[in-house]
């Protein structure tokens, strides 16, 4: 009983210290009109110094298609990622958590490779899942990550 209690302690503050902090929306200029009633999700929340970023996809920002090489498009999601996590004075070094999405597992390797470019070690955690489809038909990949700002980079 008294662990029970401890833990819903536990519970009660960490919950009512998330509630107190500040949410704000990182929506960075290239990705348009992501936040609005157009698009109905934020490319990214910060919530003190941890950035939940939505799910991206490796559409190319500029001519806004799905480039049709997998490891180009494995690229412009990871590029996209990177932009988000810039806007939130972050980095590919603060992302602690990645999941990914593949319409074809036997891309696997491949995505890995283009992946290990960007993910530096110590990498972090990830899962990778293999799904029938995306929001988005031609897109191949889909990737979000939660970051957690480290302090000061030098």
């Amino acid at each position: 009983m008294r662990r029970r209690l401890g833990i819903l302690i536990l519970l009660v503050v960490t919950v009512g210290t998330l509630s107190g902090q500040q949410r704000r929306i990182i929506s960075p200029p290239e990705f348009g009109n992501q936040g609005s009633d157009a698009i109905p999700f934020s490319p990214g929340i910060l919530v003190g110094d941890t950035l939940y970023v939505s799910g991206e996809i490796g559409v190319d920002l500029h001519t806004r298609e799905i480039p049709k090489d997998f490891d180009a498009e494995v690229k412009a999601c990871l590029d996209n990622l990177g932009i988000i996590l810039k806007a939130a004075g972050m980095d590919y070094s603060d992302v602690v958590s990645v999941q990914v999405f593949l319409t074809d597992m036997t891309e696997f390797k491949r995505m890995n490779a283009v992946y290990s470019s960007v993910f530096k070690m110590p990498r972090p955690a990830r899962v990778t899942v293999g799904v029938n489809s995306l929001a988005l038909p031609s897109a191949h990949i889909e990737i979000t990550v939660t970051a957690q700002r480290q302090g000061p980079k030098g």
